[in-house]
């Protein structure tokens, strides 16, 4: 039986196996030539004083190492299976198809959006010449919002299911095996969509279909029980069971459901700004170090938190050396949002900043489903003519904005369609802006260097979650009152994230499976 430790060192030791077997060894009080093999099982920093890596390990002492490997996905044939209909390809769909061929039936896929290499030119587009396809952007299409995003695999939501099932799916198409041992794994804007589009391959090649270009625009519920579904305003087909996973922006679903009266519910989200550093101030500031960091270490983190008024305000998808981009999904809004590449190499840190936003807040106060859309879009329109147009987003210095003045000049930053200098109290609620002044003095006085001139708030980061909630029976996971038509993933307000959207994903293809088999 292995041995389970932890050990700590400096990071100029992480690659030194030597050494690290010489600790393991100092741990156990034994001689390392005792040592067969050594297996890493968590890799995380500790960076409170001087930075060091603790491993948590697995020591076989005295006794050959037998690997255990993960079973691959079980692929199989299920063209001529029953069929389930997915809405959308994000990471909830995604793993409702693959759960679904696991277990014996047909994933049919209907994506708004196109596959990954068209949609790469509908993004170049926006950041060249700010003009959004409303079907094509940084939210719709192969693989979601979760595809061109930072690739953050780390989720509170562990109670779901199993996250290392989900992380051991990911590295069987393509991601690398540290997601499986970091404490806060990513993959990076550049390798996930290669890894999204061999796990759609997968799909089709296993006999489910794909339909890109494709929206759900109508949908008959007879008797209680949802029948029938239209697409592109044209072809009415039959359905036993529909995973409606749409995700958090898209607002014709939402507009749908309420033409239909289907029940859904205003829900509380966040909204702020996204403000950006350079990566060398954060280095500086979270490894105490004066200049560049230690090569062995990755582009440093931040996570804060502050309580405002009875309001929670924190940061939000931080991408370390990561680049802002438009996350709008229509021509007359500016949303942004952040990524990360794998390596983490740009030169700017950047976050989300948000408060709580409460059904109070709320024209009807919450009363009618679609309150809190409605206020996430007045937001984003209200950025959208701050910006001038063509996706260019209003900022301010972040002393600026504390201090709720024009900036004169605006450093350099990621953002490519352009920023433009606007006092923020133009665009924000003023209730958002006073308690983003007051959480920003308190992060200030926390992190010593990041109240600075140096770093620039752009708005609005406002698409953190659903501003819907969708019910679901708890028994059968379908809607109370449409019997088929089953809620999934961040869109209903199931999930927040790659993860818990994946691991939503799956438990939504079971509940599909159990309805068939009825």
């Amino acid at each position: 039986m292995p041995q389970q430790l932890s050990i700590s060192f400096p990071p100029k030791y992480l690659e030194d196996e030597i050494f690290i077997k010489r600790r393991v060894s100092e741990k156990l009080n034994i001689h390392s030539d005792r040592i067969t093999h050594i297996q890493v099982l968590k890799r995380s920093i500790d960076a409170r004083k001087r930075p060091k890596y603790i491993l948590q390990l697995n020591a076989w002492v005295d006794e050959a190492f037998v690997p255990k490997e993960d079973l691959p996905f079980p692929l199989q044939n299920v063209s001529e299976a029953p069929a389930v209909h997915i809405i959308g390809m994000g990471p909830a769909g995604l793993f409702a198809a693959l759960e679904l061929i696991k277990q014996g039936l047909k994933p049919v896929i209907i994506e708004r959006g196109k596959a990954v290499r068209d949609r790469r030119r509908d993004l170049a587009r926006i950041t060249k010449e700010g003009v959004v396809n409303p079907e094509s952007n940084y939210c719709f299409g192969e693989g979601g919002a979760g595809t061109f995003s930072d690739g953050k695999l780390y989720t509170r939501s562990t109670k779901r299911g199993d996250t290392r099932e989900i992380l051991n799916i990911l590295t069987q198409f393509g991601a690398t095996s540290d997601i499986l041992i970091d404490a806060h794994p990513h993959i990076g804007t550049n390798k996930l969509p290669k890894i999204i589009t061999r796990m759609r391959e997968a799909i089709e090649e296993s006999g489910g279909e794909v339909h890109f270009d494709t929206s759900m625009t109508d949908m008959k519920v007879e008797a209680g029980s949802l029948t029938s579904i239209q697409l592109n305003g044209e072809v009415w087909i039959p359905v036993s069971a529909v995973i409606l996973a749409t995700g958090h922006s898209a607002r014709d679903i939402f507009e749908l459901l309420y033409q239909k009266r289907i029940e859904m519910k205003a829900k509380p989200f966040a909204l702020g700004v996204r403000v950006e550093h350079p990566q060398l101030l954060i280095d500086e500031i979270q490894y105490h170090c004066l200049g560049a960091r230690h090569p062995n270490l990755p582009a440093a983190a931040y996570q804060l938190t502050r309580q405002v008024r009875g309001r929670g305000v924190y940061s939000f998808c931080m991408c370390p050396g990561g680049i802002i981009c438009p996350s709008a999904t229509s021509n007359d809004e500016v949303v942004v949002n952040g990524w990360s590449p794998s390596r983490r190499d740009s030169r700017f840190a950047n976050s989300g900043i948000v408060m709580e936003i409460g059904l109070r807040d709320m024209a009807k106060k919450g009363r009618h489903p679609l309150d809190a859309l409605r206020f996430q879009r007045r937001v984003e329109r209200k950025a959208f003519g701050a910006g001038g147009g063509k996706q260019v987003a209003p900022a301010q210095r972040l002393t600026d904005f504390v201090q709720k003045k024009v900036s004169t000049t605006l450093p350099d930053c990621s953002y490519l369609p352009g920023i433009r200098s606007v006092e923020m109290g133009e665009v924000l609620p003023k209730f958002v802006q006073q308690g983003l002044i007051q959480a920003f003095q308190a992060f200030g006085k926390r992190m010593k260097g990041y109240m600075t001139e140096e770093a620039v708030v752009l708005g609005v980061e406002s698409r953190t979650s659903s501003p819907i909630s969708i019910p679901r029976d708890p028994q059968t996971l379908s809607h109370p009152a449409v019997s088929g038509l089953i809620p999934c993933g961040e869109g209903a307000g199931y999930a927040g994230g790659i993860m818990s959207a994946a691991i939503d994903g799956r438990t939504c293809a079971r509940a599909a499976v159990r309805r068939l088999s009825e």
